[in-house]
């Protein structure tokens, strides 16, 4: 006698598809809760210090090795305007200066920053 019974499927395999959706789901999930923190505008040599904390300021003022101040797109004295416009003062600032840059010019700034109402500046150091 002949088997005419169909023959036995091979069973399914197991759809990767699922795994791909969560994949993607956690992708942009990722991409949506992070912060994306906008490039230095040039290279900081930080002052070194024997010990330092994490700055706590809400906003960074960079002080090139020339003592060109920089908030964001805004240079030299619209740099301060522009701080003083954004916060309203009475806030803490954290400032980047070059190692490089003239002791004068940092106590300028930091005058400046002062007289604009800031109530705390700190500035940013590397440790020895």
């Amino acid at each position: 006698m002949m088997d005419f019974q169909p023959p036995a499927r091979p069973p399914k395999a197991e759809s990767i598809v699922p795994m791909i959706n969560v994949v993607f789901l956690l992708l942009i999930f990722f991409l949506m809760t992070a912060q994306i923190a906008p490039p230095e505008p040039f290279e900081v040599a930080a002052p070194q210090a024997g010990k330092a904390g994490d700055p706590k300021g809400e906003v960074t003022l960079y002080l090139s090795a020339e003592g060109l101040a920089q908030y964001q797109d805004q240079k030299g004295e619209a740099a301060f305007a522009a701080l003083k416009a954004e916060l309203g003062g009475n806030k803490e600032v954290v400032l980047r200066a070059d190692a490089k840059a003239q002791g004068t010019r940092l106590a300028e700034v930091m005058a400046e920053l002062r007289r604009a109402g800031f109530s705390a500046i700190e500035l940013v150091v590397d440790l020895k």
